[in-house]
């Protein structure tokens, strides 16, 4: 009996050490994906608030996730600003900027950028979101179905930040000038030609 015990206990013994070493080679991976999100999205935070600014100066409002009340310190607002060093940036895992004209049908199209896991790989992807109607479901009412192009997608870890930003002002340069013209075709009619459709989903 008391070897039988022993085989046991040799048994747990090693699993317990397997377990160790996965749970420590998870935490090194999480913190070093952390670090390179907290890098990535100083840049994208500060990316996205001065496009916002950007519109602003011509009326056109956005909102942004996260909020400037959490990231930003202001000298004079909205335009003399620097980021905030007590603010967890590795913690966001989405952000987001968003239209807030009402006319066209504008409000709701959004540029997002957000972390997915893919096969042990954090990834990030940038997509442009709008709205393409309404629909009337029988149990739940109206709802809004949103479609959306993939701007750029890639692997934290093997991103080029040049192409990453290529894309971005292309796209940006293009969502203004529709916004000069009062015209929101110029902006979806550019992304069709240009960059993959993603999925609809309602909200």
């Amino acid at each position: 009996m008391a070897a039988k015990e022993g085989k046991s206990e040799d048994w747990f013994a090693n699993l317990d050490k397997e377990l160790d070493k996965k749970t420590v080679d998870a935490m090194k991976s999480e913190d070093e994906h952390s670090s390179l999100k907290d890098d990535l999205n100083r840049t994208l935070v500060s990316d996205f608030w001065k496009i916002l600014l950007r519109f602003e100066k011509i009326n056109i409002h956005f909102s942004m996730e996260p909020s400037h009340t959490q990231f930003a310190q202001f000298e004079r607002y909205p335009f003399e600003w620097s980021l905030k060093d007590n603010f967890d940036y590795g913690s966001v895992t989405q952000l987001l900027l968003m239209d807030r004209t009402r006319e066209q049908g504008r409000v709701g199209d959004t540029l997002r950028a957000r972390y997915y896991k893919d096969k042990e790989a954090v990834h990030l992807r940038l997509s442009f979101e709008y709205c393409e109607g309404e629909h009337y479901y029988k149990y739940s009412g109206w709802k809004r179905i949103y479609g959306q192009f993939v701007l750029f997608d890639s692997p934290v870890k093997k991103m080029d930040t040049e192409q990453f930003h290529a894309i971005l002002a292309d796209v940006v340069r293009v969502w203004y000038d529709s916004h000069l013209k009062r015209d929101r075709e110029v902006i979806l009619s550019y992304l069709k030609a240009n960059y993959e459709k993603g999925e609809s989903y309602t909200q």
